[in-house]
């Protein structure tokens, strides 16, 4: 028995090596002895961060035009894709091949990524990606199936992933992990707050004296050194999304009307990501569970900013190469070389214009020769805009100054570390004259030296700019959107949930709490009405499953299963060689059978909190009363936005959340730019006339009007002028519409009785018929009990069928709130507007210590949560 121990002991440790760190057969076996990591001192590169915000890029223009969730972005990366010609440089944290730019799939098969990707090199265009390389027992990336997928389907496309997790010796890895049984490695060594110091140094490995615990996290693709796609969305599952955020996508009448295939319908919250070599395959049951909606934000650029960024491409790239692929595949990858310019950039600055000039050099970009705007039709191809319709602004690059910060350092670039975006945030902060919105997927920051581990000081500057503001008698806002809870699966309560509970903890230390937070900072200052200033606020939206009498019909005629013709139409839609259709008989049997059933019930519903949309108690049910109530879903909208608007009049737009990971440059690398429009408009601030750049005031009224739904449902498969690239039509804006002036002015009176009644109503809805956590009702985990536990059976939390009786699956309606049924149910619904919630500061407020008690035992991997 001690030597079958001792074999399995050995066995998991290999297992360690391989699978944990993300280290391929042949690079552990082939890697050159220079590329494994120790405490070897590295080369770094200096570079010029005499710009302003100590950038290594100076201050240029271009033109800039934003998007508002992923459905709209995606539709114009994948136009500019299929216009490329030369190259194609792409930088995601996450990348998954599969992924479908538009939608629905299976009308889109030439718009999934890896496709659109083929189609290019196989037109002679390089294509070059860089991807974070993960601890694969950490995240479920999976960037080997990414490269190897990619690489596989022609020679011109090359695909690096960084950096490696290889430890400093084996010898070394198995000490740490020695004090661990061969259950604790089975089962938790890979729990960060129950792992020991040395056996987290050891699984993240090295660069000179940097442990790896960051990650490359910026989000860029440059097409023919032309045009430039950033901001917040990875071109991975689980990011695309309409404005109106359906969660519901079970399409029982027609599966080939399901929007998100596979492993894309996602619900962070419920399952993490598995298994995504096999992006079909779905534990989350779509027929009774919600997806989790995505907001987010993107732009495209062009000009001579786009020169910023394929600079930052090139020495990433460039970097990488040196440092491990030019040894470890002689011959297969090149650098990327480029003229040397002056004043730190390595790109001059071409002339831009002359359409005809860039024909003749064979490189067909996005304005079209024949005619004039068309509307996209399903089935057409791209729009084409004639050359001789050009607005003056796609040649006067003067009007929109922009400039490329970054968070970057010796492990990530090879460069002194920089920190400009977090210069670039307190600038702004500290500058702003009436407002700043921030909307961020974290809020991790502090307000002195008083909240280690925490280091980044953007929440002194705000406490800093409102005690100003008071002591001026200035009316003076700050607003921040951000996520409810992370995107991280599992019951807050369970000892799983350490990692993220110590995520909140510090966000709420940042905003309320803990002696130091800015509200206690506020108040100490004497700003007791606090809420005068600044006020955090959460998303959330419901949605209905139709489960409706089509289903069972179809499944009664058809004799197949709805989830198992639903896996086959993923399948179906994402092989390239459809010929062996007799492959997929249950999705053709059922697909006939539902087309001969009445398919009458709407299958989302989502409209009817957007402008315009039907009154979810008029909206018809074909089915029992009890499915319709047991068809009604919530979850928290998902913040995933990087952005800063200050005065209608400055935009931070990037990829770095506001926590040290992104902002401090030692850790995460990030890229983001400062937009500052100089095209004005005729506004209101404060009541009186206002000048407001054209690119911050159009991106912050689109925004408050859908977080308000005041906009209209947008449906997948409608583009618009809005889904095109900066470089085929400027943006587009219902200037003036009644909506438009309901947000013009950001700090009337009016305008902010519509915000916070909107999220104080819409918060009670959803805590009546859901339930849902967190909430100010819950103040300590018994209130979490009473409130939340009793009512849900949870995923992963192991329950007896008894103990089930009573419970309704997690997001649901709650049932003993409704004696009424589903009419009572759809009255308070209909109360919803938007998506706009409270952030329930007082979420338990009165438990002493939400999460540090659990990471005492590595009280210095804190510092991986912030």
């Amino acid at each position: 028995m001690d030597r079958f121990l001792r074999k399995a002991e050995h066995v998991v440790k290999d297992h360690i090596l391989k699978d944990v760190l993300g280290i391929d057969g042949d690079e552990q076996e082939h890697r050159p002895q220079e590329q494994v990591h120790s405490n070897n001192q590295v080369d770094v590169q200096p570079v010029n961060t005499s710009h302003r915000f100590q950038s290594f890029s100076p201050e240029t223009s271009g033109n800039a035009k934003w998007y508002v969730d992923g459905a709209s972005y995606f539709w114009a990366v994948s136009m500019a894709l299929e216009e490329a010609r030369e190259s194609i440089y792409i930088l995601d944290w996450w990348l998954s091949p599969e992924l479908y730019l538009r939608r629905p799939p299976s009308r889109n098969e030439q718009y999934r990524l890896d496709n659109m990707l083929r189609a290019a090199a196989e037109r002679g265009v390089d294509v070059n990606i860089i991807v974070y390389k993960e601890v694969t027992q950490a995240l479920t990336l999976d960037s080997a199936h990414t490269k190897h997928a990619l690489e596989a389907l022609h020679p011109n496309i090359k695909v690096f992933r960084h950096p490696d997790h290889l430890p400093t010796s084996r010898a070394r890895l198995e000490q740490a992990f020695s004090g661990l049984s061969l259950d604790n490695l089975k089962m938790n060594a890979f729990r960060l707050h129950s792992t020991s110091k040395d056996a987290l140094k050891e699984l993240y490995g090295s660069f000179g004296d940097t442990v790896l615990y960051w990650a490359h996290h910026e989000k860029l693709c440059v097409v023919d050194r032309h045009i430039v796609f950033m901001g917040g969305l990875d071109m991975c599952f689980g990011r695309y999304d309409t404005n109106s955020h359906p969660i519901a996508d079970a399409h029982p009448g027609d599966l080939d009307g399901i929007i998100f295939p596979g492993q894309d319908f996602n619900n962070a919250r419920v399952f993490d990501f598995e298994g995504v070599v096999n992006w079909d395959h779905n534990q989350l049951d779509r027929a009774r569970n919600s997806r989790m909606g995505w907001s987010d934000i993107a732009i495209s650029l062009s000009g001579p900013i786009v020169h910023s960024l394929i600079d930052h491409f090139t020495d990433r790239w460039n970097f990488i190469f040196d440092e491990k692929y030019g040894k470890k595949d002689p011959g297969k990858y090149q650098r990327i070389e480029q003229p040397s310019g002056g004043d730190g950039h390595h790109f001059p600055i071409p002339d831009l214009g002359g359409f005809e000039d860039r024909v003749s050099r064979g490189v067909r970009h996005f304005m079209g020769d024949e005619g004039g705007y068309h509307r996209h039709h399903e089935g057409e191809g791209s729009h084409r805009r004639h050359h001789e319709d050009r607005d003056d602004e796609y040649r006067d690059y003067g009007k929109i100054k922009i400039q490329l910060c970054r968070s970057a350092c010796d492990w990530s670039s090879g460069h002194p570390t920089e920190h400009s975006i977090a210069n670039a945030y307190v600038h702004a902060i500290e500058s702003a004259q009436h407002y700043v919105y921030i909307e961020n997927q974290f809020f991790i920051t502090a307000t002195g030296d008083k909240q280690y581990p925490v280091e980044n000081k953007i929440g002194a500057s705000i406490v800093s700019r409102i005690v100003r503001a008071h002591s001026n008698g200035e009316n003076f806002k700050v607003i921040v959107l951000m996520p409810a809870v992370p995107a991280f699966a599992g019951d807050l309560k369970s000892d799983g949930a350490l990692g993220t509970r110590a995520i909140m903890e510090y966000q709420y230390n940042s905003i309320n709490r803990g002696g130091h937070s800015i509200i206690e900072c506020l108040k100490q200052n004497g700003i007791d009405d606090w809420r005068q200033y600044i006020g955090f606020y959460n998303l959330r939206n419901y949605d209905r499953i139709n489960i409706s009498s089509t289903m069972r019909q179809a499944e009664e005629r058809s004799g197949v299963h709805y989830d198992d013709a639903r896996r086959q139409h993923d399948d179906f839609v994402g092989r390239e060689d459809r010929r062996h259709h007799d492959q997929y008989d249950q999705y053709d049997r059922y697909q006939s059978a539902a087309h001969n059933v009445p398919d009458q019930t709407l299958d989302t519903v989502s409209a009817c909190y957007m402008d315009g949309g039907p009154d979810i108690r008029s909206v018809p049910w074909h089915g029992d009363e009890e499915s319709e109530i047991d068809a009604f879903v919530s979850e928290e909208l998902y913040i995933h936005s990087k952005v800063l608007i200050a005065d209608d009049r400055l935009v931070i737009c990037g990829s770095a959340n506001l926590n040290d990971r992104s902002q401090l440059g030692t850790h995460d690398s990030e890229i983001a730019v400062i937009i500052e429009d100089q095209d004005t408009v005729d506004s209101t601030m404060d009541g009186r006339p206002f000048r407001a750049s054209r690119f911050a005031t159009s991106l912050r009224r689109q925004l408050w009007r859908k977080h308000l739904g005041w906009i209209p449902d947008e449906r997948c498969d409608r583009p618009t002028r809005n889904w095109t690239p900066i470089t085929r039509d400027p943006q587009d804006y219902d200037w003036g519409s009644e909506a438009d002036r309901a947000v013009e002015d950001p700090l009337s009176d009016r305008f902010w009785r519509s915000w916070t009644q909107t999220a104080r109503t819409n918060t009670e809805v959803f805590s009546k018929v859901f339930h849902n956590v967190p909430n100010d009702h819950v103040r300590t985990w018994e209130d979490y009990d009473e409130f939340f536990s009793r009512h849900f059976i949870i995923p992963g939390v192991e329950m007896k069928d008894e103990d089930k009786q009573g419970r309704v699956d997690y997001g649901h309606v709650v049932r003993e709130e409704f004696r009424g049924g589903a009419a009572e149910v759809k009255e308070w619904l209909s109360r919803v507007r938007g998506t706009l919630v409270e952030m329930p500061l007082d979420f338990l407020i009165d438990v002493d210590d939400l999460a540090k008690e659990g990471l005492s035992l590595n009280a210095f991997t804190d510092e991986l949560y912030t």
